[in-house]
């Protein structure tokens, strides 16, 4: 009986005020977990579904919808206005719904979806490369050769597969169409889903005498040399796209692409991140103490830098402009970031260990005495 039935909008879990588009998206989700085709045999499935399908084709129509919010169950009852089957939805086309879902291309009675034909023009598939560039043409730029086989048309058969005379036949198991549409009895009645058309694999046409040249194919396999121009600011692993140099398209369609992924080698010195780049140059401790010129490698070619006085390890200097340029604009460039380290010679001769241990002395306030006793003096540091 009527009162038995669930209320329509629990049946869906959407509030009163739900939109169209929130109970279509209710719906799915119901109707794909218990449509009986996923669930064979499940006979509380079935009777899920079929409230669902019930819910949606009331609250889905706007007149039937306005008519349960007064009226509730009783609206649709024999002899009080319904239209019988799931409680008054028998006449709601649910294809768009389950064409997307399950793939159906026809459904309810016969009715087909609209789309294209599998025999249409086809863009081609695209194809990827790499090539190996240096670290500094990663920065500037440059161009690189490479060579790829790709498929040209049959100057043959120019394209056809049929050898020389001949033309291709009209496939007699889709009729040219490029597309099987087979049959199928479900819970709603017949079901019709479209595939390709296995033996003109969706061409619409068959070959019977093929071209000795291409087999059949219509294209022909060359090598080919392909002049790729890297920009200057690519960062490894990034690609570059060659238009209309990858696979032939079909039935006229136009070709695909070619991606080239770009794999920059390590460079011994330095280091980059985004559009920065980063080095370390040693400095003696003369240096760093006194200050002074120093000479640092840049992609540019080495720079000047005046090290201030009393200068500590570790210290970081920027060079402005002097890193990478952006892809959009060369001219615009990141800045390289230098890290000076204090080196600790290894090898000394006496005469320099000497040397070293009067400036400790000194550092230290220690002085040597005529009579040759040291004599300790509050330095500079205590």
């Amino acid at each position: 009986m009527a009162e038995s039935k669930r209320d329509y909008y629990e049946v869906l879990g959407v509030p009163k005020d739900a939109d169209d588009a929130a109970l279509k998206k209710a719906y799915r989700v119901l109707a794909k977990k218990y449509h009986p085709d996923a669930n064979p045999g499940d006979a509380e499935a079935e009777a899920k579904f079929k409230e669902a399908s019930e819910a949606y084709g009331i609250l889905s129509d706007p007149e039937k919808r306005k008519q349960y919010d007064q009226f509730g169950h009783a609206a649709f009852e024999a002899g009080a206005g319904g239209a019988g089957g799931y409680g008054g939805f028998s006449d709601f086309d649910f294809s768009d719904i389950f064409g997307d879902m399950f793939g159906f291309g026809d459904m309810f009675g016969g009715r087909r979806s609209g789309g294209r034909a599998n025999n249409g023009p086809m863009r081609g598939a695209n194809l990827r490369t790499g090539v190996r560039i240096t670290f500094e043409e990663a920065i500037f730029g440059c161009t690189k050769e490479i060579e790829l086989t790709l498929k040209d048309e049959c100057t043959t058969c120019h394209g056809t597969g049929a050898k020389p005379g001949t033309n291709p036949a009209t496939c007699s198991k889709c009729n040219g169409k490029g597309k099987i549409v087979y049959t199928q009895q479900s819970f709603f009645g017949q079901v019709q889903n479209v595939q390709t058309c296995p033996d003109c694999q969706g061409t619409g046409q068959i070959i019977k005498e093929k071209c000795s040249d291409c087999y059949g194919t219509g294209y022909i396999a060359k090598k080919k040399t392909i002049q790729v121009t890297i920009p200057a600011g690519i960062d490894n692993g990034q690609s570059i796209r060659i238009a209309g140099k990858g696979e032939p398209g079909v039935n006229g369609g136009d070709r695909g692409d070619l991606l080239v992924e770009v794999t920059v080698s390590r460079h011994p010195i330095f280091k980059r991140q985004d559009t920065s780049i980063y080095s370390t140059v040693p400095i003696s401790f003369a240096t760093a103490a006194l200050g002074g010129t120093i000479r640092i490698k840049t992609v540019d070619g080495d720079v000047e830098y005046e090290v201030k006085a009393g200068t500590q390890t570790d210290t970081k200097v920027r060079l402005r402009g002097k890193g990478v340029p952006t892809i959009r604009n060369k001219n615009v460039r990141g800045d390289h970031f230098v890290t000076l380290v204090i080196t600790v010679p290894e090898r000394l001769n006496e005469e320099q260990k000497e040397a070293l241990r009067r400036f400790d002395d000194a550092m230290n306030g220690i002085s040597p005495e005529p009579d040759g006793e040291k004599k300790k003096k509050r330095g500079f540091f205590k």
